[in-house]
């Protein structure tokens, strides 16, 4: 899966291969950036917060520029969409949360083992933040495929399911 992990864009006119090689190397090298950022975390409040809001625009640049080369599933893509995901979810920016995670979604299926926990995760993410956003349909269904996936992983009777089976209920 590696040709289909490392995917470019289909364009009239394909780029080169040192293209392709300068954004891989683009790419590693934001992702170690915003690693070592990312260890910043316990620096005061009001720094925090300017962190993160540059954290974001940090990924978004990344996404716009990275994008123009390198599809939705490329690995270094889907990186730093996970990474804008996080840090949606920390400034409780629950719609900005799921536009990533919708598309991170469908590559992590095709990347991923059937019965992943890597998918269940996002599978379990999307469904608590629909549920949060009022749309309790895509949300049900959402955490059904989590739980589906983690009853094969962890068992039936693991308390992870218990609690997700819990939250339906409860909504």
């Amino acid at each position: 899966q590696d040709k289909e992990k490392l995917e470019i864009r289909k364009l009239n006119d394909p780029p080169s291969a040192e293209t392709v090689r300068d954004m891989i190397k683009y790419a590693r090298n934001v992702i170690e950036e915003f690693r070592r950022a990312k260890h910043y975390k316990y620096i005061l409040c009001l720094i925090l917060i300017a962190l993160v809001c540059e954290l974001l625009e940090i990924c978004e640049l990344s996404l716009d520029k990275m994008g123009a080369v390198f599809e939705d599933s490329n690995v270094y893509m889907l990186h730093m969409m996970y990474q804008a995901m996080g840090v949606c979810l920390y400034v409780q920016d629950w719609e900005g949360a799921l536009r990533y995670g919708q598309k991170i979604i469908r590559p992590y299926s095709k990347h991923y083992p059937s019965y992943s926990l890597n998918v269940a995760s996002m599978w379990l993410k999307l469904g608590r933040l629909y549920m949060a956003l009022e749309n309790r349909t895509a949300g049900v269904k959402a955490l059904k495929r989590a739980i589906a996936i983690m009853e094969v992983a962890h068992g039936k009777d693991h308390p992870y399911i218990s609690e997700i089976k819990k939250e339906l209920e409860d909504h």
